[in-house]
């Protein structure tokens, strides 16, 4: 490492103002402190120093996703040869699911740093590390067979419209990486609906609908003429759906990362599993048919609900800032996504709505929070000085 890090230093003036490839500056710097920790220091003011920086942050992020991606990609090839009646052992599924994953990552992070080191380009500033973690997660929450250059189109937009127009990392109003996914469901509705995209290749007779799509289009009387899945296979993962969705289990332990990391504020993760289950609890006192009949805990293993408040929801820059902000943020989402996955056929999927109009209105609730907490603080002052 050593080396490697005289080498970059000498290579360093060839990439400042001057230099022969002083126009790729921001380049260089993003791949040098990828590799090492930034040589740069505080010049004023107050700060907390230590040797955690954003890039570091974004790595804990993507090995809390590691679990879900690799059950994810073994999944692709159980389904696919699930649907053609055949049982392929461990390693001819993982490899089948390697490459219908592996394209779909390489086309999420040519374009969206591509997009990102051009823009760093012309404002001269660094690299901006956000896009380390939305590269992955975009991936993650779309069909294994969704065609490349419509995850390349909603992958420009979302780093485009979803980020750079507001200024890059760190300024976006919504999350990126739904912002790529809701571009592609409205723009493409039949690469990302349906009962055809969730399995690979999947033989033509075979059923590919999701546990949320039988909800949705059965009209059976009853859950048990529904032909769900069993609740183990929809916990551990073993049905269709989005590449990184599937298993709440291998979610959960990437979440249970992210908390000893101290990544993820809990209270929001928390919330939204509060919200999701009273909203579901509500359904079942109405229980006007079969979906809103089923029981309100296994709406969390099914779709994307334990995806998104793991990962999505505890966005820090989209999210909420207050500690009771975030509970109200939280339990929102979890509401909002139950409500409508449950309501409107037309959107399976509710949290990925439900978590953009929560970005919308986090702004709003951070500032009702401050206001009550002034106003609660001012009355207390005034309390003091009344009593003297």
């Amino acid at each position: 490492m050593k080396a490697l890090r005289n080498y970059l230093d000498k290579q360093r003036p060839k990439f400042r103002e001057g230099g022969k490839f002083a126009k790729l500056e921001s380049t260089f710097d993003a791949f040098d402190t990828f590799l090492f920790v930034p040589n740069t220091v505080t010049k004023s003011g107050a700060h907390i120093r230590d040797a955690v920086d954003m890039k570091r942050t974004m790595m804990f992020v993507i090995f809390a996703l590691i679990p879900a991606l690799l059950f994810g990609t073994w999944n692709i090839g159980y389904e696919h040869y699930l649907s053609y009646g055949q049982t392929a052992g461990f390693w001819p599924n993982f490899v089948y699911g390697l490459g219908k994953i592996v394209p779909l990552i390489i086309v999420s992070y040519v374009v969206g740093l591509g997009i990102e080191f051009i823009f760093a380009q012309i404002r001269h500033e660094e690299v901006n590390e956000g896009y380390l973690v939305t590269g992955l997660l975009i991936p993650l929450i779309v069909p294994p067979d969704l065609p490349l250059w419509e995850l390349a189109v909603g992958v420009a937009f979302a780093v485009l419209f979803g980020k750079e127009v507001f200024g890059g990392t760190g300024m976006n109003v919504f999350n990126p990486a739904l912002i790529a996914r809701a571009f592609i469901f409205f723009a493409y509705p039949s690469s990302m609906s349906g009962s055809k995209v969730w399995i690979a290749d999947k033989l033509d007779s075979f059923s590919g609908a999701t546990p949320l799509g039988k909800l949705l289009t059965n009209t059976a009387p009853t859950l048990n003429h529904l032909g769900l899945p069993s609740v183990h296979d929809m916990f551990f993962g073993y049905m269709p759906g989005s590449i990184g969705e599937t298993s709440t289990f291998w979610i959960l332990i990437g979440g249970l990362f992210l908390l000893i990391t101290g990544v993820a504020n809990w209270r929001t993760m928390l919330s939204v599993f509060a919200g999701g289950y009273l909203m579901g609890l509500i359904f079942n006192l109405w229980g006007a048919n079969a979906y809103m009949s089923l029981p309100a805990w296994q709406h969390f293993i099914m779709g994307g609900f334990a995806f998104g408040a793991v990962f999505m929801a505890t966005d820090p820059v989209t999210s909420a800032q207050t500690k009771k902000g975030k509970y109200i943020y939280g339990f929102f989402i979890g509401m909002m996504a139950i409500l409508i996955r449950v309501i409107n056929p037309a959107y399976p999927e509710g949290v990925m709505l439900a978590i953009l109009l929560a970005n919308v209105f986090a702004p709003l609730i951070d500032y009702f929070v401050v206001k009550a907490n002034v106003k609660k603080r001012l009355k207390r002052v005034e309390l003091a000085v009344n009593q003297k």
